[in-house]
């Protein structure tokens, strides 16, 4: 993930600073190209927060976990509040070494003070509660290939899927709903971007959405969890 957003982000910077005044930022800030190594640097989180339970099911280790912990509630929360600020410590670090980086590559406008706080805490913050969904996803299914192909889907789909409505008038409204709350399209938000013709989620109401989300997910896991032996 680190790699990923490092490499892609300064990668977009360095093309757009080559290209000069040809690129019209004008007064725009820079921070919003971090989005390009963001996004499939989340994929490695999602893959993460699904193994970091669903493994234990692979293996039968989850036997002996709740049989030194036999709260299956205790044992969720852990590895959620684990899982939730490791990611969120080393996204804001590398989202805010991704974005200084760009801001001293590029000729274009100075950030804000918010522009500077969503992309970097906005994010980390953002990453950690869809890896949060991912570890939920994995504890509801138990299985890991098949929790990390539901959180592709997620991601991936709904904008497949709205682009081959593109044709049929009458499913105009889902199209927009899938295109608008789309994770890309969230996640394009928090930078300040509004998609969905303009009516998309900005700023921090990205984050709130997928850590609400989250909650909703972990909540399904505990209650899965609750009715099975193990």
């Amino acid at each position: 993930m680190i790699v990923l957003v490092l490499g892609i982000g300064l990668a977009v910077a360095a093309l757009v600073a080559a290209a000069g005044d040809s690129a019209e930022l004008g007064d725009e800030s820079v921070l919003g190209m971090g989005f390009f190594g963001v996004l499939p640097g989340s994929i490695c989180v999602m893959t993460l927060g699904v193994l970091t339970i669903s493994s234990e099911y692979g293996t039968g280790m989850i036997r002996t976990t709740l049989t030194a912990c036999p709260s299956r509630g205790r044992v969720l929360a852990a590895k959620a509040a684990v899982f939730f600020l490791l990611v969120f410590a080393i996204t804001t670090v590398t989202a805010g070494l991704t974005a200084v980086m760009q801001n001293a590559m590029v000729d274009a406008g100075e950030p804000t003070g918010d522009e500077w706080l969503r992309a970097t805490v906005g994010v980390g913050l953002y990453i950690a509660s869809l890896g949060l969904l991912a570890l939920g996803i994995g504890a509801m299914i138990r299985h890991s290939a098949g929790a990390i192909t539901i959180m592709l889907g997620l991601m991936l789909m709904p904008m497949v899927a709205g682009v081959f409505m593109l044709g049929f008038d009458s499913m105009s409204g889902v199209r927009d709903f899938l295109f608008t709350y789309a994770i890309p399209s969230q996640l394009i938000g928090i930078y300040g971007e509004a998609t969905g013709g303009g009516s998309g989620p900005l700023g921090w109401t990205s984050v709130w959405i997928m850590l609400g989300v989250s909650l909703a997910a972990l909540g399904g896991a505990y209650a899965t969890m609750s009715s099975r032996d193990v």
